[in-house]
């Protein structure tokens, strides 16, 4: 499996413990074998990491936007990873996944209305490896600079997502 890591230099041998232990899968590696979603990351003069990964052997959970994905996610942003996978693969959440999580804690918003909030916008592919046996499968193949999206082209995409999610808060409210 191709896949892309956007960062701000090359990374041949990547590491673990670098991520964020509350992001969307938990702690790991993460990419994308999305590479117009990896460019939609990098910032001028970014350094596109492109890697190769041989999952055989490897135990992989893959994810839907569905219930599972969402209560994943949730459990997660809490430090509650139960998942036993070495890859995992799913949708990334869009940019309200914070706020709606705080929503659903505060009581303000049932479990199926959130998922609706989190399922707008453009589905794209996240992997996370989570353990050395999976960083020992991925091979770097090289890096590319970029100067990553045009700026006009993610302002025209953050303004649908908005619109689109301002509809869907307004139908939640009738």
């Amino acid at each position: 499996m191709r896949l892309y890591h956007t960062g701000d230099r090359e990374i041949r041998e990547p590491a673990l413990h670098y991520g964020r232990k509350n992001a969307d899968f938990g702690q790991g590696f993460y990419l994308t074998p999305d590479r117009e979603f990896t460019l939609r990351w990098a910032g001028k003069n970014a350094v596109v990491n492109i890697y190769e990964l041989d999952g055989s052997g490897l135990k992989c959970h893959t994810f839907q936007r569905d219930a599972a994905w969402m209560d994943y996610i949730f459990r997660n942003r809490r430090l509650q990873d139960s998942l036993e996978a070495d890859v995992v693969i799913g949708p990334i959440a869009n940019d309200t996944i914070f706020d709606t999580m705080g929503i659903i804690s505060s009581g303000f918003l049932r479990p199926e209305e959130a998922l609706r909030l989190l399922l707008i916008g453009p589905a794209y592919t996240q992997v996370a490896l989570k353990t050395e046996r999976a960083l020992r499968r991925l091979t770097w193949i090289g890096a590319e600079r970029t100067g990553g999206l045009d700026h006009a082209a993610r302002q025209r995409e953050q303004q649908a997502y908005q619109e689109d999610f301002a509809r869907a808060m307004a139908a939640l409210d009738t």
